[in-house]
């Protein structure tokens, strides 16, 4: 009974608080006050020198409020900010952060207009769906929304005009639990916008930006946010407010989160609202790149915007989108790429193709694959739409090549028109502060200005291996002090023993090589392969003499059964005999875990199913770090492995039988880390120092932390992609869009009469169908074209040809154009060229007629092309 009285009487008390609140925030002094000024700039999160200013006043509160410069100054104490007044060591450092934040917004000496300086009132506008940029804002789920987070910081960096847009996910993506029987449990919980570094986006008139989109049978409304990123804006469109019903409230309530109908409506909002929010605040993009195909939709508003706004048709408004657009795709596995339904698409969109002008099918045509006419796919809009697109890999870019080659049907593989541009990291948002000082020392300062420069990197051979074993050393035992921490309050969520919480203690040996694997557990990453046998690394990790110990992180999406299997697999083998205490699962993987881990393990494992594995960038953060890459070649790591900065997990082959594959890459791993790994790191000199591993770690470094930069990434997007987008874009405008009219129209009539252009192979001159010659020859070769209506302008004739492999298909392709030397008819001409082999052996060569303009963005724009008729 009195248990009872108790609780309603602290109910009693409850309501009696909860008849309202007051919120006191402290009222920073005048001094102090530019310290709102840098908590609402995410700068802070990559100047280290930033975050001490908060933590020098309070570190306890710093601690308390995760880090979070917002929160803390919602906090902190009237009484230490006077102690911080008074602190002369203090007011000197807040003095040059200061300054150095002001330099920093203020400086127009940026990479960006010393090579482009008169291009700075055009904007790049960046769509995606998710921005990892710092874990006080978790908007991301992995790997695309840091990628994305990171391209943002470099482009603040070198001043590119730079804009990005996104949504505010007020539940986030998920956080996780990993509960006692060791499944992942997924938990939600509402973010406090009044403790994120967000604030309302203002127009001109400095009122608040508010969006709307139709959706079936009403009008969605959406709140706009600014986060501020150095120099850039990003802005996220919120519809939790009053204006909407209770379920369009929900739209942007999760990252990934609801069924395929919540999907669609959030990318259309990212995409056709995205378009509007840069119109509502008077940002006059040039370029618009998708960053995945999530934000598709955008190119159907630029599409019906010209339409309505510039008058112009169908294809011309499409030939002015596709010279605006740029696309990146980020992945092969279709999981990866959005699919709709087309009674989904005709729900959302059957007003929306009379305003283009056009048809339904024409419209459907735009994103349905080759061989799948039930589904609308997101990845082939955006790859119709966009005039430049991208794979993240050199990898990556052949694999995308091969999975979309029919949308350019008669295009050889290697010559579709997807390039690639390699991902890399902000290097300064993952470097732990003790290396930054370090490479201050031995570099030079001014290595941040360079990052991407070769050259300075090759510094790092004058630090000492003492110096960089022990920092490495220093760094190794901070991520295991946090580790026991985490997951001892993870067992003490769990219900577990006390005994089993005070094991905690003692988890993890520093003394034990210790591998990181920490990613997205999708299948396809083999998260379980270090265990393919299970008594041969439980030899491997229970050898006293060398001890090794592994530690995984990282979240299954909610819908993924056998992720979440692979998680439970694991956490079984961590609490079994041999394995306890050296196998450790940590959960709820974010960036501030992800930092820990690239910062402080030895060895960095990545094993994907080759060649799935687009770029990754996890593996890019450790080389930063003095960690080393042990990987698939897949992604990224087939251009930066050298042979002597880590080591490679099989062959690089591919293998159909998934069995048989896992067999010879975990047989691989076993047999690098017993004869290669373990030895080198435990072979240490007088001193203790493994000077081997050492030697490994300042070539991890300087091979790869200027190639796999986003510096380097950003300046690759600005030279290839951005400068010719803008160039093409300048012509349209200035143009009066007559540009983009004639070429509409010039398409048009080439794709009426391409039926018409014909080669015969039994017409050609010369026709050489079994012809000997000596290696080094030249060899004079005529090929007769039929035209049709079509001018001779307006192609290229091209000799296709190169050596026989084994199996009689062509090898490395040589294409050389041919010349026109006389007419042979009323609509035919003869063409001719010379080639010369200098190898012997057999060689194929065919004719082929492309279409041929001078304001192409690309060879196969058009998707014409006609061969020889066999």
């Amino acid at each position: 009974m009195k248990f009872e009285i108790k609780i309603q009487f602290i109910n009693w008390r409850m309501r009696m608080f909860l008849t309202g609140k007051i919120i006191v925030n402290p009222i920073l002094p005048e001094r102090l006050s530019r310290l709102k000024d840098i908590a609402y700039n995410l700068w802070w999160s990559w100047n280290f020198d930033a975050l001490d200013l908060f933590e020098d006043i309070d570190s306890d509160l710093w601690e308390g409020t995760g880090k979070n410069p917002i929160f803390f100054l919602q906090e902190v104490s009237s009484n230490k900010l006077e102690e911080a007044l008074n602190n002369k060591a203090y007011m000197l450092k807040f003095g040059e952060v200061v300054d150095e934040f002001d330099s920093y917004l203020s400086d127009k000496n940026t990479w960006f207009n010393r090579n482009y300086p008169n291009i700075g009132n055009h904007v790049v506008a960046y769509f995606s769906a998710e921005y990892g940029l710092n874990e006080i804002l978790p908007i991301y789920s992995g790997g695309l929304g840091v990628l994305s987070g990171d391209h943002c910081k470099s482009a603040s960096d070198l001043g590119i005009p730079f804009t990005a847009i996104g949504l505010l996910y007020k539940q986030g993506y998920f956080s996780q639990r990993i509960n006692k029987d060791g499944w992942q449990e997924t938990v939600f919980s509402d973010l406090d916008v009044s403790r994120l570094p967000l604030q309302p986006a203002l127009n001109n008139e400095g009122e608040q930006v508010l969006i709307n989109i139709e959706l079936p049978g009403r009008m969605v409304y959406a709140k706009v946010w600014e986060v501020k990123i150095g120099r850039v804006s990003l802005y996220l469109m919120d519809t939790d407010i009053e204006q909407n019903n209770e379920s369009d409230r929900w739209l942007t309530a999760r990252l990934y989160g609801g069924d395929q109908e919540t999907r669609v409506q959030q990318e259309i909002l990212l995409g056709i609202g995205g378009v509007r929010i840069l119109e509502a605040l008077c940002i006059n993009a040039w370029v618009y790149h998708m960053n995945e195909g999530h934000s598709a939709f955008l190119g159907l508003e630029i599409i019906r915007k010209h339409i309505h706004e510039k008058k112009l048709s169908f294809k011309a408004a499409k030939e002015v989108a596709q010279a605006h657009i740029i696309f990146t795709t980020h992945t092969s596995v279709p999981a990866g790429n959005d699919v709709f339904p087309l009674y989904m698409i005709d729900k959302y969109f059957s007003n929306y193709w009379n305003n283009l002008g056009i048809s339904r099918h024409q419209f459907l045509d735009m994103g349905l694959k080759v061989n799948d006419n039930q589904n609308f796919n997101m990845t082939v809009l955006a790859l119709t739409l966009a005039g430049r697109k991208n794979g993240v890999s050199e990898l990556h870019g052949a694999v995308t090549r091969n999975i979309y080659n029919n949308l350019w049907p008669g295009v050889p593989e290697d010559e579709v028109p997807i390039i690639h541009i390699t991902n890399g990291i902000h290097t300064t948002s993952w470097l732990s502060a003790s290396l930054e000082k370090l490479f201050d020392k031995y570099i030079g300062k001014e290595w941040q200005e360079k990052i991407s420069e070769k050259s300075i990197w090759q510094n790092i051979d004058k630090v000492p291996d003492n110096q960089l074993w022990s920092i490495h050393i220093q760094l190794k035992n901070e991520l295991i002090v946090y580790l026991r921490e985490k997951i001892k309050l993870q067992r003490i969520s769990n219900g577990c023993s006390p005994e089993n919480i005070r094991e905690t203690d003692h988890l993890l040996d520093p003394d034990a090589l210790t591998i990181g694997f920490a990613r997205r557990f999708a299948t396809y990453k083999r998260a379980n392969l270090i265990f393919r046998n299970i008594e041969r690394i439980k030899s491997i990790f229970n050898n006293p003499e060398m001890p090794v110990q592994i530690i995984f992180a990282g979240k299954a999406h909610p819908a993924d059964r056998p992720a979440h299997e692979v998680i439970k697999y694991i956490n079984d083998i961590a609490s079994s005999e041999g394995f306890t205490g050296k196998v450790v699962l940590v959960e709820d993987y974010n960036i501030a875990l992800a930092r820990k881990m690239v910062q402080g393990v030895d060895i960095w494992l990545n094993n994907p199913r080759r060649p799935l594995e687009a770029s990754g960038t996890s593996g890019q953060k450790v080389c930063i770090n003095a960690i080393i890459n042990f990987s698939i070649l897949d992604g990224w790591w087939c251009e930066g492995f050298n042979g002597n900065n880590g080591w490679v997990i099989g062959n690089g082959t591919y293998c159909d039988d998934e069995y048989y594959q896992d067999n010879a890459d975990s047989e691989s791993l076993y047999s690098i880390l017993e004869s290669q790994i373990i030895p080198l790191y435990f072979r240490r000199d007088a001193n203790g120092i493994p000077t081997g591993w050492t030697r490994l770690m300042k070539e991890s470094i300087k091979s790869l932390a200027y190639r796999f930069s986003t510096h380097r990434t950003v300046q690759d997007y600005t030279n290839k992609m951005y400068i010719p987008s803008i160039t093409r874009v300048d012509k349209i405008i200035s143009s009066y869009y007559s540009y983009a009219i004639n070429l509409a129209e010039w398409k048009s009539f080439i794709e009426e009469n391409w039926s018409q252009v014909s080669i015969s192979a039994e017409k050609t001159l010369n026709h050489l169908k079994e012809y000997k010659t000596p290696a080094g020859n030249s060899i004079a070769i005529s090929a007769n074209v039929n035209m049709g209506n079509i001018d001779p302008l307006n192609v290229k004739v091209e000799v296709y040809y190169r050596k026989l492999n084994h199996s009689n298909d062509i090898e490395e392709p040589q294409v050389k154009e041919m010349k026109m030397i006389e007419k042979t008819g009323s609509a035919s001409w003869l063409y001719t060229a010379e080639i010369k082999l200098d190898d012997g052996g057999e060689y194929s060569y065919t004719f082929r007629v492309i279409p041929y303009h001078p304001d192409l963005i690309n060879k196969f724009d058009t998707g014409l092309i006609r061969w020889v008729v066999q």
